[in-house]
């Protein structure tokens, strides 16, 4: 037997180091954990700690996963328990996660000269949830240089509302730390306990996170057709028709925009008009911090994290719409989790098909293919049983109420990192749970569960088995 034909023979070609057996999914999989343990290395070092002192690895592996998985649970406080060593790895963990390690690792052999293989472009199809392996390439240095330009233009407004409180050095630092934070949809702040409430009737520091929130998470796909579309206003302003140009862009796009602005509309006018009154939220502010305190916890749940009102305060109505606006996300391909906008946005269609006797789902005048529906119902099925599991586990280890816990479970699965504030009272246990939600919560529920397929399915064939009904409902 030739060497190249062994097992599990890891190859290595001027591309990527590849093992010949593996499926794409196993393969992300791996190099997510790769950078989880590295970065969980290190955070345990003294260096990382401002106390000089080794922090403990449940800690560090629980950090780096929040990191990584762009999440923003925290067990430790970020801004003081962590030095100028230990926030640096933070951040470089929270970029990682938020574009993807396949996505920087492809980058750098771009930069080196190297070729890509049909292998490689494959674990980036399955890492960007791309349709095809056409142009994903040239779409991948598109993700890396949109990325640096709106974290460069949020960090450079940041810098108008943090130099006047921190001072130039540590203004700026603040201002790239939440900027990237917040287009990553990671969560992560170094203000203090308190998430962003200082902030809270600031509009510079509101409009600027909310709108690198909204951005970052609407999905890698949408950036290139809404581009287009502000391209062709700008070269044709005279004879340009928004609803024309509208209609031009691919469905994707539009149901993006639609889900989009729709639940960012419905979350804001629940949460103005329950919390008005409430005390410990909108209740002292004034109208114009009301108005930005409720769009802030529209967006925020979508999923980055942060928090400029005391979120253990809220109303239980509110909590739960956060969950519901937690639980969908963002949109596919972007940085943020959840199962997405588009996934709830296909089978809200194909209910409507079916009330209405369609044998079809459309939308747009377009047909959704039946592989694309199943899929979804697959995510929800899949994510919903994970959660279910996971507050199985957590009632019977943790003390907390069901509404904490399931207000956890969420925020860890669709990797936002907002918290009633149980996180840091956490059991090992607990840790543990948390960590392998927000982990499968980042990779998606399909990823991991094709990743965890050792064997793959012999049944390539045309073969049809006969159809028998059966009845649901």
């Amino acid at each position: 037997m030739k060497q190249s034909e062994a097992p599990g023979f890891i190859k290595v070609k001027r591309g990527f180091i590849q093992r010949q057996n593996l499926h794409p999914a196993q393969i992300l999989v791996g190099g997510f954990l790769i950078v989880i343990l590295l970065g969980t290395l290190l955070l345990s070092l003294p260096i990382s700690a401002a106390n000089g002192e080794a922090t403990s690895l449940i800690d560090a592996l629980f950090t780096t996963t929040s990191a990584v998985c762009v999440t923003g649970l925290t067990v430790v406080n970020t801004s003081m328990h962590w030095s100028s060593f230990g926030k640096t790895v933070i951040l470089f963990c929270i970029q990682i996660g938020g574009l993807g390690f396949m996505t920087l690792v492809s980058m750098l052999f771009i930069v080196l000269g190297k070729r890509i293989t049909l292998k490689n472009r494959l674990i980036m199809q399955e890492a960007l949830n791309f349709n095809t392996t056409a142009g994903i390439v040239r779409f991948t240095t598109h993700i890396v240089k949109g990325t640096l330009l709106v974290e460069g233009i949020g960090a450079f407004l940041l810098c108008f509302a943090f130099i006047p409180d921190y001072g130039f050095i540590k203004g700026i630092i603040y201002s790239i730390f939440h900027s990237i934070s917040a287009f990553c949809n990671a969560g992560f702040d170094l203000i203090g306990t308190r998430s962003l409430t200082p902030y809270v009737g600031n509009s510079i520091v509101n409009l600027v996170i909310m709108s690198l929130i909204v951005v970052g998470g609407l999905g890698f796909s949408v950036w290139i057709d809404t581009y287009k579309m502000i391209r062709g206003k700008l070269k044709a302003p005279k004879h340009f028709k928004w609803k024309q140009a509208f209609n031009k862009m691919s469905v994707h796009t539009r149901l993006v925009w639609i889900l989009t602005i729709s639940l960012l509309l419905i979350g804001f006018i629940v949460i103005f008009v329950l919390e008005y009154k409430n005390p410990g939220t909108l209740g002292p502010l004034t109208f114009k911090e009301k108005v930005y305190a409720a769009m802030f916890q529209s967006v925020s749940p979508r999923t980055a994290g942060f928090n400029t009102v005391d979120l253990a305060s809220l109303t239980d109505t509110s909590k739960l719409v956060t969950i519901l606006l937690m639980f969908i996300g963002g949109s596919p391909a972007g940085t943020a989790g959840g199962i997405k906008t588009v996934t709830v946005g296909v089978l809200m269609l194909c209910a409507i098909s079916t009330i209405r006797g369609n044998e079809q789902t459309t939308v747009f005048k377009r047909r959704i293919p039946l592989q694309i529906i199943t899929r979804a119902l697959t995510i929800i099925m899949i994510s919903v049983m994970v959660v279910f599991t996971v507050v199985g586990v957590l009632s019977l280890s943790e003390d907390f109420t069901f509404m904490e816990i399931l207000f956890e479970t969420i925020s860890a699965f669709a990797t936002v990192g907002t918290t009633l504030g149980i996180t840091p009272l956490l059991s090992i246990t607990g840790k543990i749970t948390i960590i392998i939600v927000m982990f499968i919560g980042r990779l998606g529920p399909i990823t991991m569960a094709m990743a965890l397929m050792v064997r793959q399915s012999k049944n390539k064939g045309n073969i049809q088995y006969p159809e028998e009904k059966v009845m649901v409902g």
